[in-house]
């Protein structure tokens, strides 16, 4: 098909308000001219060129029917690197939920975090998540790949595995990181996890709400690379009970103090203030994370907290660089698989707020 250069493709994104929120999107076309959009053929679309647009809150649990409009203000810009149909350029721009007055939604998570976060600017904070998921067959509810009845071989081999009797759809992860580095997202690495068809892609390093945007693009793309493949993705932070790994979404994190200054005694009060917050941050850790933290399968019990050096079972895992050299980045543990960053991460910033650089 023959490319039409005076057309553009925008996918709005945005998140709905259900209490694990799911990612909603429909796309504008536009035709456009330098005096609608203050833009002109082959320049680089920007986001302040991407107009604001509306939908049915009524349908995404964020409004009534008498009084359902919603507002969406986009936020983040990126070069759609999975289209596949459309012959112009396509853009995914990342929204934000307002009220018809122009104020946040009550289900932006968002702005809650750019408050927060443009209050600690100081602090210079980068994020890295590690976030694992699981590939479904929707035809059958099972993971894919699973044997219609019954259970494929136990745990072992699956873990950055080699070979078909152990990795299912790589092409596809392959696919999907590929793309995400082409879009401008910072992914830094996949490896199939402990169970069959349960993989792990690495965002980030980035700061607070860069790492959030980049992440929920991110899981964008793999839900409609996956959909297009026919199978699904499952976020759920234990989508097989037994004897099976859950999902997390792992979360490292510094200050600008703790990657440059060697001060072991600043990082024992950073963990020793996460302790005494350890109920308000499983609050912020998503939704089912009980079936998930159960002091087995590389968790500590989410009634606990607990932090080690190269533990895997602690809540605050501290790795081996930043235990010797006493100075990097720490690895909350806790957050599950379908976190809502931008929630897990405003705690954690808040968390920080009061320790003191000594």
């Amino acid at each position: 098909m023959e490319k039409n250069m005076n057309s553009i493709k925008l996918e709005y994104l945005w998140l709905d308000g259900y209490e694990t929120p799911n990612i909603r999107s429909k796309a504008k076309y536009i035709d456009f001219d330098s005096s609608t959009f203050g833009f002109s053929s082959g320049e680089e679309f920007q986001l302040e060129n991407v107009p604001e647009w509306g939908f049915d809150g009524s349908s995404t649990e964020q409004a009534d029917g008498g009084d359902s409009d919603c507002i969406l203000k986009p936020v983040s810009i990126y070069r759609n690197t999975i289209e596949n149909t459309f012959s112009g350029d396509s853009y995914i721009v990342l929204c934000e939920v307002m009220n018809r007055d122009g104020t946040p939604h009550s289900s932006n998570t968002r702005s809650k975090l750019r408050d927060i976060a443009e209050e600690s600017d100081e602090l210079k904070m980068w994020f890295g998540i590690e976030q694992e998921y699981l590939f479904m067959d929707p035809k059958h509810d099972r993971p894919y790949g699973w044997p219609k009845f019954g259970f494929p071989s136990p745990q072992g081999r699956y873990y950055c595995g080699v070979g078909g009797d152990v990795v299912r759809l790589r092409n596809l992860v392959e696919f999907h990181a590929e793309c995400c580095i082409a879009a401008g997202i910072p992914l830094g690495g996949t490896n199939a996890e402990v169970m069959l068809s349960q993989w792990e892609y690495q965002i980030g390093t980035a700061g607070p709400m860069q790492v959030c945007d980049d992440l929920w693009v991110a899981r964008y793309m793999l839900e409609v690379l996956a959909e297009r493949g026919g199978v699904s993705v499952s976020l759920s932070p234990k989508p097989i009970m037994g004897d099976w790994n859950g999902s997390g979404a792992h979360i490292n994190f510094s200050t600008q103090y703790m990657r440059e200054v060697s001060d072991s005694d600043y990082i024992s009060e950073i963990i020793k203030k996460f302790e005494s917050k350890h109920d308000e941050h499983i609050a912020e850790y998503g939704i089912g994370n009980e079936d998930r933290l159960t002091g087995k399968h590389e968790t500590q019990h989410i009634s606990e907290f607990s932090s080690g050096d190269s533990d895997r079972g602690a809540s605050i895992r501290i790795p081996i660089v930043t235990a010797r050299e006493g100075k990097g980045y720490l690895e909350d543990r806790r957050p599950a698989a379908n976190m809502d960053p931008y929630r897990a991460i405003n705690r954690i910033i808040k968390t920080i707020k009061g320790v003191v650089e000594l």
